[in-house]
């Protein structure tokens, strides 16, 4: 079975450049992300994404829609940001951060300014890092990615679970699809009731099938002499691109830069 995002890994424009200037590249800008202000985070989210989309050469349609799931989860939890309650007795202390409202009975539900604001940062730094992790999942092939964390010093056993972890993905998401295929076929979703009951049976023996792979995979390691580290080949054709390497400092220098006077812009307002 082929996995899209693990093909595009191998087969992006910036596969020749070294896995660790990319991760070194990606890990400062999610730093920055992760403490900078709005504008700043959404500066990042524009430059990832041109990394991406022009620079990498990854579809367009293929990574704006991988955005559009990741938004759909912050979209179910802006409701609770922004929505708040409060008795009617005490309407004068939300007055003003109530933005709209309306009483239901001795209570009050209104729009939150201050849950808004949040929200909104919330979301800006939520893109700005989730594009960073994009960068280097569409960009760096997994195994290439583990070979870089043991360079660097990652202990070998939370490389290994990687490694096993992402095997099963591929196994779970195989099983899956030839389980829902063949439940297709003989009419399984036909109905909502037939649906439910097809889908716990899949669910059922997939766990079943998974755990059966489990020590299949267990038995042939054990078979083969495993001595508590998976080695996995992969060719070092890389080679550095002094252009990019200055376009990542300077832009990485530039975006400290704006962090600096947005702080001391809100030094100087204070």
């Amino acid at each position: 079975m082929k996995i899209q995002i693990d093909t595009l890994a191998y087969t992006n424009r910036l596969c020749w450049l070294p896995p660790e200037q990319k991760l070194l590249f990606a890990s400062v800008l999610l730093i920055i992300a992760a403490f900078g202000h709005p504008f700043v985070q959404i500066v990042i989210a524009l430059w990832m994404s041109i990394w991406i989309v022009i620079y990498a050469g990854i579809s367009s349609k293929i990574y704006f829609k991988l955005i559009y799931v990741a938004t759909f989860f912050w979209l179910t939890s802006l409701p609770a940001l922004v929505i708040n309650g409060i008795e009617v007795s005490h309407l004068n202390l939300v007055k003003d951060d109530s933005i709209i409202g309306l009483a239901f009975g001795n209570y009050y539900l209104y729009i939150s300014h201050h849950g808004a604001v949040q929200g909104l940062t919330i979301l800006t730094r939520a893109l700005a890092s989730l594009c960073c992790l994009y960068f280097i999942v569409l960009t760096i092939p997994f195994t290439a990615l583990l070979q870089t964390l043991r360079r660097i010093g990652c202990p070998i056993i939370i490389t290994e679970l990687l490694l096993l972890m992402y095997r099963f993905i591929f196994v779970l998401l195989n099983t899956a699809s030839e389980l829902w295929v063949a439940q297709q076929a003989r009419g399984g979703y036909c109905n909502f009731a037939t649906g439910m009951r097809s889908l716990a049976l899949l669910i059922g023996q997939l766990l079943k099938r998974t755990i059966e792979n489990y020590r299949q995979v267990s038995l042939s390691l054990e078979s083969r002499g495993f001595n508590g580290e998976l080695r996995v080949w992969h060719p070092h054709r890389y080679h550095q691109s002094k252009r990019y390497t200055i376009e990542a400092i300077f832009g990485c220098a530039l975006l400290i830069a704006l962090e600096w006077g947005q702080n001391a812009g809100m030094v100087t307002r204070i």
